[in-house]
């Protein structure tokens, strides 16, 4: 069976961090690793009834929205290795079960867990999908140190491999996108102890916690045999390993809801965090990100939640980037008034019931938006959201005429809220909590036609009704001006509203670009 080239790669997903061996033991009983788990969330209902929603798992909804294939036939690797090559479908899913050569109860005498074994046997089994499938490429997606397993797989073990390797960028010919869930870029480290209880794990290495100190993580993140120009930093790929376009860190901020150790991890790590990886730690600089209000895993898990999924069906399948940042903005007073101006953000796509990307000051990760270093220095812009859309994804019926909307909707709401210290210390003389300067929700709607792109943004504040009820009419509403030359490209500036440019100038604006993107196999 020829791979059909529909974009559609073989994906495959990497579990994280066990434990020790009973931990290890627990997780191989699961043939999935735990990728089919789903979740019932609750929200309330016109009538203050509660109305539940049901997640399947990400496992299922790929089998599900985009017709993939779970071949297990008894034992999933064996059936894979003992087919003909080219003769499996690619759009299929397999679990890299490496923690089971590390299993006491599957195992005679079993090693010690080793995350450089889990990276080369992830490569094994990226090796043989590929040949077996006939596709060019996989996805990979991975939950916390599973995320770890794939970088030292792209980092370390194809650059070393002295087959295929031999350059840091020697993974892209494998592996087309990598999306992670959780998983702490920058390690492990806890908001008490002053920095001693991560110095007594990576001495003694507690049943392998180890691997999430700096020691342990430049270790198996670097190549041995390829030279890497600049200071190892373990957020960042190496310059000219693999495209930072290509992987996305989805980023949890609920730590609350993480009950895991009795909520010890969670005390241990502090409230910014997903209840086990700090918010700074959680990505790889750089890269594209959301923030969700989830935690590290459990019932309110970020991987068996409807906002993990959009994010990575979107990150994985989307025909097109969206980009948003504040631009020329100039904030009021002086740099010695002692105010802090924060920025809300959250996006939602029209027909899901979940926001996709959300950061807030609730949530201890507004954006900071901050001054110039010189007063004659332009504004730095300041990123808002970068998503993704899906041209041929369901829309709702166009009230007009009641065919299929034309357009892609995702809204951005805005919010600005100032804080003011005195001494270093933050004052309430004058504060009114959770009263912000300014809010409002920008409507972007993007029609895709024949190659053709046409956009229109508007204020809420502008609309003067339901946001549902308002379409963009071709012969009555102007589209945004392209403000880019470049072919396949689209960017234009929205101005804030009124309101908005009194506090952040008069030239403040909101730049959105948009860019066609597919998978490697389907370019050009």
């Amino acid at each position: 069976m020829a791979y059909d080239g529909d974009g559609r790669l073989p994906v495959v997903y990497v579990r994280g961090y066990a434990g020790g061996p009973s931990g290890i033991d627990k997780a191989v009983d699961d043939p999935f690793y735990g990728f089919n788990e789903g979740s019932v969330q609750v929200r309330v209902d016109g009538a203050d009834r509660p109305a539940f929603h049901q997640f399947e798992s990400p496992l299922l909804r790929l089998m599900i929205d985009h017709g993939y294939q779970l071949l297990v036939r008894g034992d999933q690797e064996a059936y894979l290795r003992s087919q003909e090559p080219g003769t499996v479908p690619a759009a299929t899913i397999w679990v890299h079960r490496f923690y089971d050569e590390f299993a006491p109860h599957l195992t005679r005498d079993p090693n010690a867990f080793s995350i450089e074994r889990a990276s080369a046997s992830l490569f094994d089994l990226v090796q043989a999908v590929r040949r077996q499938t006939g596709a060019p490429r996989v996805f990979l997606v991975a939950h916390s140190m599973g995320g770890l397993v794939v970088r030292g797989m792209l980092q370390r073990v194809i650059p070393d491999d002295e087959a295929v390797g031999g350059t840091l960028d020697a993974a892209a010919a494998f592996v087309d996108r990598v999306f992670t869930y959780a998983t702490p870029h920058g390690g492990i480290e806890f908001a008490v102890g002053f920095g001693l209880l991560e110095k007594a794990r990576d001495l003694l290495g507690v049943q392998g916690a180890d691997i999430f100190g700096p020691r342990r993580m430049r270790e198996y993140l670097s190549p041995t045999r390829v030279p890497v120009r600049e200071e190892f930093d373990a957020q960042r790929l190496p310059a000219g390993g693999f495209p930072l376009d290509r992987f996305f860190c989805l980023v949890g901020t609920n730590a609350g809801d993480y009950t895991s150790g009795l909520g010890l991890p969670a005390r241990a790590v502090g409230p910014r965090s997903d209840g086990l990886v700090q918010i700074d730690n959680a990505y790889v600089r750089g890269a594209p990100r959301a923030y969700v209000h989830r935690s590290h895993s459990g019932r309110f898990g970020i991987v068996n939640s409807e906002e993990g999924y959009q994010n990575l069906r979107r990150f994985l399948f989307g025909d097109l980037e969206v980009r948003a940042d504040l631009t020329d903005v100039e904030l009021p007073g002086t740099p010695d008034d002692d105010t802090a101006w924060q920025l809300e953000v959250a996006m939602s796509i029209r027909g899901l019931p979940v926001v996709l990307h959300e950061q807030s000051t609730a949530h201890l990760c507004p954006i900071q938006v901050e001054r110039p270093v010189r007063r004659d220095a332009s504004a730095t812009p300041v990123p808002l959201i970068r998503t993704y859309l899906s041209s041929s994804a369901t829309r709702p019926p166009d009230p007009r005429t009641g065919t299929r909307a034309p357009t892609m909707r995702h809204v951005l709401r805005l919010r600005l809220m100032s804080l003011r210290s005195r001494g270093g210390l933050l004052s309430f003389l004058d504060h009114l909590e959770q009263a912000e300067d300014w809010a409002d929700v920008l409507v972007v709607d993007i029609e895709e036609d024949g190659g053709t792109r046409r956009t229109w943004a508007r204020w809420g504040s502008e609309l003067g009704g339901a946001i549902r009820d308002w379409a963009p009419d071709p012969e009555r509403d102007e589209p945004l001006a392209d403000e880019d030359p470049a072919p396949g490209a689209w960017r234009s500036r929205v101005p804030l509203p009124p309101a908005a440019r009194a506090l952040l100038g008069e030239s403040a604006a909101v730049t959105i670009a948009v860019h066609g993107r597919a998978t490697l196999d389907r370019q050009g």
